[in-house]
């Protein structure tokens, strides 16, 4: 027979006071943990500085989130993984501290990259040095034999250039590029970004290239470099009116 319905629900409910009798129980119990955990942390200057570093961490992590340049992004990222490996280290966190040590290194690594392009930049800026030498650990090698042609008028710009050794000539003005000069960039801000220039080697020729992708890159991640390549395009096309100034005068 089937008991009437409702009889096991109400079985399983209980009255009003004893629910609010649990509630205060439950809360008791908790604020009573927490009081526990606390005296039990103030008892340990261990525990006080690994929390210490932890929170100072993940408070570092938060600030990262509203800084625009990677330098002191990496500088934030830096002092966060620190606070993470003590917190780790301290309360014996395996995990904890050897994931945030290798964080640590791969940030070491990258700052140090970044503030070398950095100084690298400002001193070829301050000694208006355009031969490329701090973009090349960034640059991809290729020989060309003479007589081939690197890219030509019109083609799609994709690339920027450095030249170590040989003679490239740019065809439409009759201009031969010595080793160490950065040429190509000018198409990357045409309004197309098509070449200007047609480049034919003259000799045997080694030539260092860097992708668009990879020249973003170090753009964002360092404004010092894109002022620097806007000055080398801003002096490039200052050469060319010149020389189409000389030839006027030389016509009339």
């Amino acid at each position: 027979m089937l008991p009437p319905r409702g009889l096991g629900q109400n079985r399983c409910r209980l009255p009003p006071s004893a629910r609010a009798g649990l509630k205060t129980l439950s809360i008791h119990d908790a604020l009573a943990s927490a009081q526990a955990d606390w005296l039990a942390l103030a008892g340990s200057p261990r525990q006080i500085v690994a929390w210490l570093a932890a929170i100072t961490g993940a408070v570092l992590v938060i600030a990262g989130a509203f800084v625009r340049t990677m330098i002191p992004l990496r500088w934030l990222a830096v002092a966060s993984n620190l606070g993470f490996v003590v917190y780790g280290a301290l309360l014996g966190h395996l995990l904890t501290f050897v994931v945030t040590t290798l964080l640590l290194l791969a940030n070491l690594y990258r700052l140090r990259e970044m503030i070398r392009l950095t100084r690298q930049v400002r001193r070829a800026v301050a000694e208006r040095d355009h031969s490329g030498v701090w973009l090349r650990p960034y640059m991809q090698p290729q020989r060309l034999p003479a007589g081939s042609t690197l890219f030509h008028k019109g083609d799609a710009a994709d690339k920027l250039y450095c030249l170590v050794d040989g003679r490239i000539e740019l065809s439409e003005i009759g201009v031969a590029l010595e080793p160490g000069k950065i040429f190509g960039e000018i198409a990357f801000f045409a309004p197309d970004r098509r070449r200007t220039q047609t480049a034919r080697c003259v000799d045997d020729c080694t030539v260092l290239s860097i992708d668009e992708s990879t020249l973003k890159q170090l753009y964002f991640q360092n404004p010092s470099f894109g002022f620097h390549l806007v000055e080398l395009v801003a002096g490039r096309l200052t050469q060319d009116v010149r020389r189409v100034e000389a030839r006027l005068s030389a016509a009339d």
